[in-house]
């Protein structure tokens, strides 16, 4: 049936079986005509097997677009369309275009077949148009934004918003206008054909066309922002040029508008902030104004210059490979195993964290033992650049911190320099001598280096030159010290702490095997077939030449013996193709006597001298008590440079010795008739501290009873005034003194026996250590069992004994 014989396209009435097509990309709405290509096998079939036009077909969309094969009516949307075939072509890729006019909404009953072709059961869906208010309301609303939309989105034929002004009366057809007509996604236009109640459909097309606007306002805001900001760069473009010409005209153009133009494109390729790329531009647009005669011309020149030359950009940090580090560690440095386990430790967890800003390394520690080329092995591990940095003596917060550019010749302060020097925003940068920083009126260089490492700082560190943040936190910080008790508490508290002692005998020789002797003789142009070291010999500058913790002393008289075989070869002496040989020979005749004998400090026992172990900041030492009785009135002199503290403990020990007269067997009398002076000798050296008590007790009672003591042991220790012995720190490094002087025992506090372990086992080995808990017993091991008047010596009473066995309860467990 055609239109030709009266009956409207919507009233066409429609089998209650047709052939169906799915439509995936395509939607076919009422009295619409639309072409459809047909590639679907299935499809295919249906047209082939229902030739002719006029043919009436189903048109139903997908309810799962995933889904291939559609065959069930739980697989399509309930609504569709009925269409009439009016014309088909077949195309030479085997698929066929065929044109089809919409007629009205169906709904699906059933599918009665699926092969060859869809064949399904529908039933034409009731096309009353609804009225009310609230209908009306929908059309006018939808008409506005379609007619905005128009305007905005462009593309539309002209006579659209007047077709759709025409057919406002039936809300169901100015709804599939619409779908068919705004530039809509299929599946909106999909859901805006299945969709049956024309109320529903009306909402749906409203909140279809209220997103649509939406997105083409906000186009419309980014393109007119695109537009401002291109006629600004035009604009700004324009003026240049003008400016330029004008210059030109007057004769001032010069290389500062290349230089400018030079500037501006290595700060887009800098990397830097934000922050200081606005900096950085604006002291460009200055420096453009400017003449290169003008003096601020270059203070802006160099300002610009350090602000492009600072690594800005840390790149991939690569990971810590920690059994390389291991390996490093262990070519490098002799011993140290536990310095290397705490540095392994803090490598370990700076891998397995993100933070790169964590604590701080501080290695601290006598002069000599390898702090710095520890810093540098960190380095190699780590693979990252080392930068040192000597902060000793600093006085002057700029020199951190840099100067204010107002100052003529101001510059960013040494963190800056020597980032920039390296060129790398992330190396190892190690702080030498950090407990060296001084203070003066000009600030206070400790306190500005809590901002330099201080991990909740530190990522935006401020310098007074550059007036922009930089980020330190990448930097892998590394300090060292020899005293951590001049460090401030606040910048301490911010640093790991690894301490490094001195090294025994034993680990001095194998130091100077394995690193100084190689590293010397090539320093000083030799090898190792023109001179070379006998065991007895490097041991013999150990004990006899050097007494220090680490080995640059060592390194120092090596490179003596050196230089002497470096003058005979440069002057072509007789043996100049032989090998020279260092013996203990020619160590005397070139270094001259032995400076430090075995057991130099350990003299033959003495009444009223007994020694003594101290910490000092380049190791422990030996100390030498002396003290003797002259006439007087019961008095006291102490002397030597002894601090307040030292002094409170020769009264303490004083007081402890008069209390215990009758258990040492004194007559108390003494005390009354004589003055006391105490001694200290090196009276040059300041010394202080509360250890030496229970070795002061010691002297007095061997004084006060005329009993040498003996000189081959040592002892450390504070004493109460009832005679009980506390604990004292410097334990390892006071035993290692004890042991490079030759002593034989140590007497120790039993609270020190959890600092026994620290102590290298070649040492305890060779060295007694003997635990006591009351100075009677430290009074008992030294005091030898004869009688001699002040000032004897041992040797007027016969050969030194052995020391006492101690019972096995005062024997130190190692």
């Amino acid at each position: 049936m055609t239109q030709s014989e009266g009956i409207p396209f919507e009233q066409t009435p429609v089998p209650e079986q047709v052939p169906g097509i799915c439509l995936r990309n395509t939607v076919v709405f009422p009295l619409d005509v639309v072409s459809v290509p047909i590639d679907h096998p299935r499809s295919i079939r249906m047209v082939e097997a229902n030739p002719g036009d006029g043919v009436i077909v189903g048109c139903f969309f997908p309810a799962d677009e995933s889904v291939e094969e559609v065959n069930t009516p739980e697989d399509f949307m309930p609504i569709g369309v009925a269409c009439r075939v009016i014309h088909r072509m077949r195309m030479p890729n085997e698929s066929v275009q065929v044109v089809l006019q919409g007629l009205r909404r169906i709904r699906l009953q059933e599918v009665a077949q699926a092969q060859p072709y869809l064949q399904l059961g529908v039933e034409s869906v009731d096309t009353r148009e609804p009225r009310g208010a609230d209908i009306d309301g929908l059309i006018y609303r939808c008409m506005e934004m379609v007619d905005t939309l128009v305007k905005a989105e462009g593309g539309y034929p002209p006579e659209m918003v007047n077709i759709l002004r025409m057919n406002i009366a039936g809300a169901g057809r100015f709804a599939d206008l619409v779908g068919a007509h705004v530039n809509l996604p299929a599946a909106v236009k999909r859901r805006i054909c299945a969709t049956e109640s024309v109320r529903d459909r009306l909402r749906v097309v409203e909140d279809v066309l209220r997103e649509s606007l939406g997105r083409v306002q906000v186009a419309h805001e980014v393109q007119q922002k695109v537009k401002v900001n291109l006629e600004s760069r035009q604009r700004e473009h324009y003026l240049r040029t003008q400016l330029k010409t004008i210059k030109q005209e007057l004769g001032l153009e010069g290389d500062a508008e290349e230089e400018a133009l030079e500037l501006r494109d290595r700060i887009r390729e800098s990397g830097m902030p934000e922050e200081a790329m606005e900096a950085a531009t604006r002291e460009v647009d200055r420096l453009a104004a400017m003449t290169p005669a003008s003096s601020e011309y270059h203070v802006v020149r160099n300002y610009l210059g350090w602000l492009l030359d600072l690594p800005w950009d840390p790149g991939k940090l690569p990971k810590v490979n920690l059994n390389r580090a291991r390996k490093i560690l262990d070519r490098d440095h002799y011993g140290l195993d536990e310095v290397k386990q705490r540095i392994l430790e803090f490598l370990a967890v700076r891998r397995l964290t993100k933070d790169a800003g964590s604590q701080v390394l501080c290695l601290s520690g006598p002069p000599g033992v390898g702090k710095t080329s520890l810093g540098k092995s960190i380095a190699e591990a780590m693979k990252r650049d080392f930068v040192r940095v000597s902060v000793g003596g600093m006085r002057d917060e700029a020199e951190i911190k840099g100067h204010r550019r107002t100052y003529v010749g101001a510059m960013p302060g040494k963190i800056l320099q020597e980032l920039k020097r390296c060129g790398s925003m992330a190396p190892v940068f190690c702080l030498d001598e950090i407990d060296k920083m001084g203070s003066d009126a000009r600030g206070d260089p400790s306190a500005a280096m809590l901002e330099v490492l201080d991990p909740e700082q530190n990522h935006k560190f401020l310098d007074h030159y550059l007036d922009v943040p930089y980020d330190l936190s990448k930097v892998f910080f590394l300090c060292t010290a020899n005293v951590l008790e001049n460090i401030p508490p606040p910048l301490r508290d911010r640093m790991e702490i690894v301490t490094l002692s001195g090294y025994t005998p034993h680990e001095k020789f194998e130091i100077a095997r394995r690193h100084v002797i190689p590293q010397v003789l090539k320093r000083n142009g030799l090898t190792g077939r023109q001179l070379a070291f006998t065991d007895e010999a490097v041991r013999t500058i150990i004990e006899g030449y050097t007494r220090e913790a680490g080995v640059r002393s060592l390194k120092r008289e090596i490179g003596r013996l050196c230089r002497g075989r470096a003058l005979e070869v440069a002057t072509g002496g007789q043996d100049v193709k032989k090998r020279a040989l260092v013996d203990p020979k020619r160590i005397e005749a070139t270094l001259g006597p032995r400076r430090f004998e075995p057991a130099d400090r350990a003299r033959n026992p003495q009444v009223g001298v007994t020694a003594g172990l101290a910490w000092t900041p380049v190791g422990g030492d030996l100390l030498l008590f002396e003290a003797t009785l002259v006439p007087g009135k019961g008095g006291m002199r102490v002397t030597g440079r002894l601090g307040d503290v030292m002094r409170e403990s020769c009264e303490a020990a004083l007081s402890y010795v008069k209390s215990a007269a009758e258990q040492l067997d004194i007559d108390p009398t003494r005390f009354n008739e004589f003055d006391l002076h105490v001694h200290v000798p090196d009276g040059a050296t300041p010394k202080d501290g509360p250890s030496a008590g229970v070795t002061i007790a010691s002297c007095l009672a061997s004084l006060y009873t005329g009993r040498p003591a003996r000189a081959d042991i040592a002892m450390t220790g504070e004493i109460t005034l009832k005679g009980r012995v506390l604990a004292v720190g410097g334990i390892k490094e006071k035993v290692l003194a004890a042991h490079r002087a030759g002593i034989t025992q140590v007497l120790l506090p039993n609270a020190n026996a959890k600092d026994l372990p620290q102590i290298p086992e070649d040492v305890r080995e060779t060295l007694r250590i003997t635990l006591t808990s009351d100075a009677s017993e430290n009074i008992g091991a030294v005091l030898m069992p004869i009688f001699l008047p002040e000032g004897g010596t041992a040797e007027q009473a016969g050969a030194l004994p052995p020391p006492p066995e101690l019972p096995p309860e005062q024997r130190p467990s190692l």
